[in-house]
């Protein structure tokens, strides 16, 4: 199996986060040799608990911000897993992974802006991106891109740390957000952004979120996208 480049190759624009393209792909060129060690153990339980949810969907699985991979183990070897990333140094230890563990249900590694899939409309039972979608700098896009890719009665799992709306915790939030673009990172990203993309989608519904054990830093969010004949209205737009 081939790592391979695929999408548009436009740079995505900066969105409400102050994130772009290029503060990403370097933030995440230099975690790359060091990701495993410093967010392995950290961020295992939502990597668990995500492919945990993606495995009871099953079919053809889309892991959207694969990384290095650490997570492609844990999904079950009856189904078939298809990896992007828009870090290719990232995709290259997730390639070696694959190789090493002789990981046979993946199908493919590719270099991918979320934003901008290279697959064809409901071509995927599920799409899974852990800790994704608050560093991408057009969540609401990629959140399209991956409904449209999904197929009827097929699920989008997202796992994410969610910023705190009041408190100690958000002030915190908000002061650190300033120097956590740099690495790649948005801690103070809202549920309501999320929550807003949903009620405008009229084939997209929230069947569950809750916190990830043991600390309840991370959330753990599925949408189910309806048949056309059962979809609601999209929520109008002001």
């Amino acid at each position: 199996m081939k790592t391979e480049v695929a999408g548009n190759g436009k740079e995505a624009q900066s969105g409400e986060q102050g994130l772009d393209r290029a503060t990403i792909e370097k933030a995440y060129a230099r975690w790359a040799p060091v990701y495993d060690l410093v967010f392995g153990p950290l961020l295992d339980m939502g990597r668990r608990t995500a492919t945990n949810a993606a495995t009871r969907v099953g079919g053809r699985i889309l892991n959207v911000g694969v990384g290095t991979g650490l997570e492609l183990p844990y999904f079950d070897q009856s189904h078939e897993v298809i990896g992007v990333d828009i870090s290719e140094p990232m995709l290259r230890k997730a390639q070696e992974r694959v190789d090493r563990e002789k990981l046979t249900n993946i199908k493919g590694l590719c270099v991918m802006d979320g934003a901008n899939l290279s697959f064809a409309d409901n071509s995927f039972d599920c799409v899974v991106a852990q800790f994704v979608i608050t560093t991408v700098p057009q969540p609401e896009k990629t959140l399209d891109e991956f409904a449209r890719v999904l197929k009827p009665g097929g699920e989008i799992v997202l796992v994410n740390h969610i910023g705190a709306e009041r408190g100690l915790r958000a002030s915190f939030e908000r002061w650190f957000s300033q120097h956590a673009r740099k690495l790649g990172w948005s801690p103070e990203f809202p549920f309501k952004r999320i929550s807003d993309w949903a009620d405008r989608n009229g084939n997209v519904r929230l069947v569950e979120r809750r916190t990830v054990p043991p600390f309840g830093v991370f959330t753990l969010m599925r949408f189910s996208r309806e048949d056309e004949a059962n979809a609601r209205p999209a929520a109008a737009t002001a």
